[in-house]
């Protein structure tokens, strides 16, 4: 991996509610995001002089994260509390399309990608911890993430791929051969073959990654696919992951209750579809924290954060 660049801030953009945790880009620049209290937001006016305009375009009730914007005002939400939702942004109706999978409650839906055919691919971060409880699983490293997949017209998603490591961002190949699923607590992305003599198997896709991946992003079959780092690598981490379930256990009990503070520096991805490095920015000493998503909007990145009360917009490389 060649030496990263400088990922250089232009504009914080306060919203009025904590954790933008996803953020998507509509055809005209503006920005999705839901935020900790449910409600689903779109900012406009990102990179003007004059003040950002916030807008609330509905409310789930429960704790939205990944985002997926469909035409005609659709907007798919994977919620952590309520399971796979559909939108309707001109009315603000929430719809609950799935909440469970094989009489298992759905906990924890983290993203979400539509296909052409009309099914609907998410992921489930963890069957065993609880979105308040995530470090809890990035600790304990519970092998318990799941990609799903649900049919137009069913209510009982489908088992693709599990076993996985904080399963999270989830995002196309540009001829929508195959999936690209973040593996948060595995600092790897990993393919999942839709269609072709792989179809449904799941291999390595770009692995040691220099940070942990979270939410991802692809604006077009044309562009990269965007993978936000939520944090670097942490050494002692990878140490523990390598300890026998007991001693991951007791370390996670004691990570869930202890104050935590993300790291400062911050950083994002471009991988092409043979998962090459494009692009890696950096910025150590970041104001701004735990960068959870990121996507292209009015010629720049935008970039969300569990942690944050905001985004950011910085600049956009140029392409290579």
């Amino acid at each position: 991996m060649d030496r990263p660049a400088a990922l250089v801030p232009l504009r914080y953009v306060a919203i009025g509610g904590r954790g933008p945790e996803d953020v998507v880009a509509d055809a005209r620049g503006r920005v999705l995001t839901g935020v900790e209290d449910g409600r689903i937001l779109r900012v406009d006016g990102l990179t003007g002089e004059a003040p950002a305009r916030v807008e609330v375009l509905a409310e789930t009730g429960g704790r939205p994260l990944g985002l997926e914007l469909l035409p005609d005002d659709v907007l798919l939400v994977c919620d952590a509390e309520l399971g796979l939702l559909r939108v309707d942004l001109r009315e603000g109706i929430v719809r609950i399309l799935a909440d469970s999978v094989a009489g298992e409650r759905l906990r924890f839906c983290s993203n979400v990608v539509a296909l052409a055919d009309g099914s609907v691919c998410f992921t489930v971060s963890s069957r065993v911890h609880p979105l308040d409880h995530w470090i809890g699983d990035i600790v304990e490293h519970t092998g318990t993430g799941r990609l799903l997949r649900l049919e137009p017209g069913s209510e009982m998603p489908e088992v693709l791929l599990e076993g996985l490591q904080f399963a999270n961002g989830l995002a196309l190949a540009a001829d929508e051969s195959f999936l690209v699923v973040a593996e948060t607590g595995a600092r790897r992305l990993t393919r999942y073959w839709l269609t072709g003599p792989k179809a449904g198997h799941g291999e390595p896709f770009a692995e040691n990654l220099p940070g942990m991946p979270d939410n991802i992003w692809r604006g077009s079959p044309d562009g990269p696919i965007w993978v936000s780092l939520a944090s670097p690598r942490v050494q002692p981490l990878d140490l523990l992951h390598r300890t026998p379930p007991a001693v991951r256990a007791a370390a996670a009990r004691i990570a869930v209750h202890a104050p935590y503070r993300p790291a400062g520096t911050i950083g994002v991805l471009a991988v092409d579809d043979q998962g090459d490095v494009v692009h890696h920015l950096t910025r150590r000493r970041s104001g701004f924290r735990m960068v959870t998503s990121v996507c292209e909007a009015a010629g720049h990145l935008v970039l969300g954060s569990l942690w944050e009360r905001g985004i950011a917009v910085c600049e956009r490389p140029a392409p290579k």
